[in-house]
């Protein structure tokens, strides 16, 4: 089975939530694991104000939560690492409240709830830092859309995407893989496209990092982590 060879079973929210549907009957496998979905590029995976009864954890590449309004302008939420759940309310309310669609070609594994919330103390720790580390990153987000310039807002998601990705150990040196266009990064930070190229190629002239190709180049991350930190 894929996901007993996953590298994110350990560091993500798989490992627990396999246990978990590996004693119960619900499991839409038996006991050989997840429903598995692929999505390409742009591909809408959960649509807002629609219901599910699963529990959805990205098991490859990237993906984003966002909220789309009636005239077409979006608001990127967050970005979706592997092994990341999709939302921790997922596990308690069937209504989506936001979009979830494939930044690159994703892999999803899809858990049925009602196995997966009567399992254990180890997936109710997963749950806590879950709720916790999802709390946090609203209260982050809502400060720098509030109060941050632009270069500020820049070098926090840039700077949080790192870490992230480190603590993932897909790093190679100080370079890290960054697939979002200039539009994901506007629709994340209340900006306009042409706007964060201007401030990329600020940083770039700095010294601060270079985005090129699909890689995020850290040139001077302490510099840019002071720009980007939230108090």
């Amino acid at each position: 089975m894929l996901c007993v060879t996953c590298p994110n079973r350990d560091s993500g929210s798989c490992g627990t939530l396999l246990e978990a549907q590996s004693r119960t009957a619900h499991a839409v496998h038996g006991s050989n694991g997840p429903l598995l979905q692929i999505a390409r590029p742009g591909e809408q995976i959960v649509v807002r104000n629609q219901t599910t009864q699963q529990v959805l954890v990205l098991c490859a590449g990237w993906a984003y939560r966002y909220v789309e309004l009636a005239d077409g302008r979006r608001q990127i939420l967050g970005f979706l690492l592997p092994g990341d759940l999709f939302s921790v309310l997922n596990l308690f309310e069937p209504l989506s409240q936001f979009s979830v669609a494939a930044l690159t070609d994703v892999q999803v594994s899809r858990f049925e709830r009602p196995g997966v919330r009567a399992r254990g103390d180890r997936l109710q720790l997963v749950l806590e830092n879950a709720s916790r580390d999802e709390h946090a990153g609203a209260i982050r987000l809502i400060t720098v859309l509030g109060k941050c310039s632009a270069e500020e807002r820049i070098a926090y998601l840039l700077t949080h995407l790192a870490r992230r990705l480190r603590a993932r150990s897909v790093i190679r040196g100080q370079s890290y893989p960054f697939p979002l266009r200039l539009r994901h990064i506007a629709d994340a930070l209340g900006l306009t496209p042409v706007h964060v190229s201007r401030v990329l190629s600020h940083f770039r002239d700095r010294g601060l990092c270079v985005v090129s190709n699909g890689v995020l180049n850290m040139l001077d991350e302490p510099e840019l982590d002071r720009l980007g930190t939230v108090a």
